[in-house]
């Protein structure tokens, strides 16, 4: 099955699969691409366009972007890495977070452009309405995205999945949502498009928020990257680069907020690296305890969870957890050792709906709950004697703190 993600993610696809080196690039003029369905594309250009003048670079620009069609339905990860080899030297839009930093890849990053991310979005002057009758908000997100990762974290809520940042944005203009989890540069987009429609923004506060927007290229392309951050440092001291993104950049109260909520690059990996897993299926364990009131399981449900998550899940989330087209299922963004914003009734919730992602909501109750034990145990908790259901797993409100490791 070929299965489609949407722009975001094509960023880990894209450093996964895509770090090819082009000659065309050595000995013509670089061909710059942009994401599909990104509401930057336009903005995205503009800067490559400067930025590579800047640096005395000839640039000529795939207008398609990375695109099979030219929709904005998002692109596999084999169009993506035949496009890149095929059509393009340098991504220009690219979305890097301390989450999602693609370190692990060969594709190399310049210097940020643009700072953004994901906010919360409602109607400046709502409609006067009644009240839902179980006093649920309706919280719209873009399906398989980082906003519906966040909203999921969102206490008392159901919600409205859309396929694209513009339908998550609509719905709140629309009124079949009273909020919204949304790419911050799809706000503008769309208030540009639509006018009459005036949005209030306010910061989300989740590791998955904070995200910006650099060029990417294959490991061959070290010394344009090099020009390229030469050349964003001067147009950052000359004001340039400000009067280019202006109009883009968060608001200043969800941006500062923003940036108190999420960990630096630095901090993550270093983190990271000291919770990592020791060889392939080498978890170390921690007590229960550490973790809070986690609901009990089994070691024979960890088993068949594992049977079933390199099945299903291991294709996009990565053989260790470590995560490929879609974030990681371990280290200190997933399960960090105090004040998580997940909980493990909100991640069974997700997960037991929207997943995996080519036959969401498919498997069994109980396979559920045994995929549940299987990422408990591979975050630090121990296996006990009672079998973990389905009910236990989504009534849990405790955070899914993994403690530490040793």
């Amino acid at each position: 099955m070929n299965i489609r993600i949407t722009w975001l993610a094509v960023a880990a696809a894209l450093a996964a699969g895509g770090a090819h080196t082009s000659a065309h690039a050595a000995a013509n003029a670089v061909r710059v691409c942009t994401l599909p369905g990104s509401p930057t594309a336009a903005l995205d250009q503009a800067v490559a366009r400067a930025v590579l003048k800047t640096a005395g670079v000839v640039a000529t620009f795939v207008t398609h972007g990375i695109d099979d069609d030219g929709g904005d339905d998002g692109i596999s990860a084999h169009e993506l890495a035949s496009a890149l080899g095929r059509d393009c030297d340098l991504v220009a839009g690219f979305p890097r977070s301390s989450i999602a930093d693609a370190s692990g890849s060969q594709m190399i990053f310049s210097q940020g452009y643009l700072r953004s991310g994901y906010v919360s979005v409602t109607l400046r002057h709502p409609r006067a309405g009644a009240p839902a009758a179980d006093g649920k908000e309706t919280i719209a997100a873009t399906w398989s995205s980082p906003s519906q990762l966040i909203a999921v974290q969102e206490k008392n809520a159901r919600f409205d999945l859309e396929n694209t940042s513009e339908l998550t944005v609509d719905a709140v203009a629309k009124g079949r949502a009273q909020r919204a989890i949304v790419w911050y540069p799809a706000v503008v987009a769309y208030q540009r498009a639509h006018p009459q429609h005036q949005f209030a923004v306010a910061a989300t506060a989740s590791p998955y928020a904070d995200w910006h927007l650099v060029f990417a290229s294959g490991a061959g392309m070290r010394a344009l990257q090099s020009r390229i951050d030469d050349a964003l440092a001067r147009m950052n001291d000359d004001g340039r680069l400000a009067a280019l993104t202006r109009g883009w950049t968060l608001p200043e109260s969800a941006a500062s907020e923003a940036h108190s909520n999420a960990p630096s690059l630095e901090s993550t990996k270093a983190s990271y690296g000291r919770s990592a897993m020791h060889g392939p299926g080498a978890f170390i364990k921690v007590a229960a305890t550490t973790g809070g009131n986690a609901p009990a399981f089994d070691h024979e449900q960890v088993e068949h969870g594992q049977h079933l998550y390199s099945e299903s899940c291991a294709k996009c989330h990565g053989a260790q957890l470590e995560g490929i087209t879609a974030p990681a299922l371990s280290g200190p963004a997933f399960a960090p050792a105090a004040n998580s914003h997940l909980t493990i009734g909100g991640i069974y919730q997700y997960m037991s709906t929207n997943m995996p992602a080519d036959r969401p909501g498919k498997m069994t109750d109980q396979e559920y709950a045994d995929l549940m034990a299987f990422l408990l145990y591979t975050n630090g908790y121990d296996a006990g004697d009672a079998k973990l259901t389905s009910e236990a797993a989504q009534s849990s409100t405790t955070p899914l703190n993994a403690g530490p490791r040793h």
